[in-house]
């Protein structure tokens, strides 16, 4: 104790060690390994499997920032985005109802976007949909909860994104959102990046700096992406393990607008794979689950689980990932009350 009080730098340096995502990783597997030991190798095999299904994702994200950087092309993608946001939020609503590509895997394509300057109303808008369908999820759905719910899902997808993408668009109107990443690196102004005036060099590796460039990028993207998914994935494998999906689906039985804002409130933070899913909650139904209910938790389940949030939490600034977690919540409750409608 001695030793800290007199080294603050070092006892300084320790605590912001432990609150990386490589110490909570380290002490959730410690915890299993301690209280059960017999579980470890599936919690750890668990959270690779899944790191490594991704990892295909990070590497191609990670592989073209580096080289939109390195040729200066980050220019023209902002320029693509000038005068079409309210274009840009259709077609990241439509594209990302059909983009099979759950919560975690589009973060790398996130951060991407986001760092080259596209709107964050459109990024919201593809945000919001892309992890609630797909073309496989669109046949499961189907075949455990009948075409309507699946026809139900895919709309309440898109609808999801246009809504999100239209509230972002009217509070950035207001001056809401200028910087929504935590770490801002804006191109250009202090001479670490292209100007409008400048042309991208597309073969960069002619050039001994712009190499210098995507080689830098590339491994500090790489670094940052892999530590915050590989938690997101161990703490995923715990919920798996230790908190079964149908014991927390069973708390939101019964008919009103009660049980279905229930259901989108515990689905926000409860993991449930969009295949597992329709399955369980066709069995829920039948017990007495509402179908509202029961979209409500799709839908918040799936635009926002565990491994998700803290991946998102890892990219953009509080005030935005509170606002993605408030559309995913309201957005979730009007799908369930509009499908128990119809």
């Amino acid at each position: 104790m001695a030793d800290l009080t007199q080294n603050p730098g070092r006892s300084a340096s320790l605590l912001k060690m432990l609150k990386t995502p490589w110490a909570v990783i380290v002490v959730a597997l410690l915890g299993v390994a301690v209280l059960d030991p017999d579980n470890l190798q599936g919690v750890v095999e668990f959270a690779v499997k899944a790191l490594a299904h991704t990892g295909q994702y990070i590497l191609f994200a990670v592989l073209l920032l580096a080289y939109l950087k390195a040729t200066g092309a980050e220019v023209m993608v902002a320029r693509a985005f000038v005068g079409r946001e309210t274009r840009m939020i259709f077609l990241a609503a439509m594209f990302g109802g059909l983009a099979p590509f759950c919560s975690c895997e589009v973060i790398p394509f996130i951060a991407g976007l986001l760092a080259l300057g596209a709107p964050l109303s459109a990024v919201m808008a593809f945000w919001l949909s892309s992890p609630l369908i797909d073309p496989p999820t669109l046949l499961i759905t189907a075949g455990a909860l009948g075409w309507p719910f699946a026809i139900g899902k895919a709309v309440a997808a898109v609808a999801l994104g246009l809504f999100g993408g239209f509230v972002i668009k009217g509070l950035m109107s207001r001056g809401a959102f200028a910087q929504p990443l935590r770490q801002y690196k804006p191109s250009g102004c202090c001479g670490s990046g292209p100007t409008e005036q400048e042309k991208p060099v597309w073969k960069f590796w002619t050039e001994p700096a712009r190499r210098t460039v995507f080689k830098s990028e590339f491994a500090s993207n790489a670094v940052f992406l892999f530590k915050w998914l590989a938690m997101a994935y161990v703490l995923e494998a715990l919920l798996v393990f230790y908190v079964p999906a149908d014991l927390i689906a069973q708390l939101v039985g019964g008919e009103g607008v009660v049980p279905i804002a229930t259901a989108a409130l515990v689905g926000m933070p409860a993991y449930l794979n969009s295949y597992v899913a329709p399955p369980l909650l066709a069995g829920l139904m039948e017990q007495g689950m509402s179908a509202g209910a029961a979209m409500a938790f799709m839908v918040a389940g799936a635009v926002s689980s565990i491994p998700a949030m803290a991946a998102v939490w890892s990219l953009v600034k509080p005030r935005v990932f509170a606002m993605y977690l408030g559309l995913g919540i309201s957005g979730a409750i009007m799908a369930g009350i509009l499908f128990q409608m119809i």
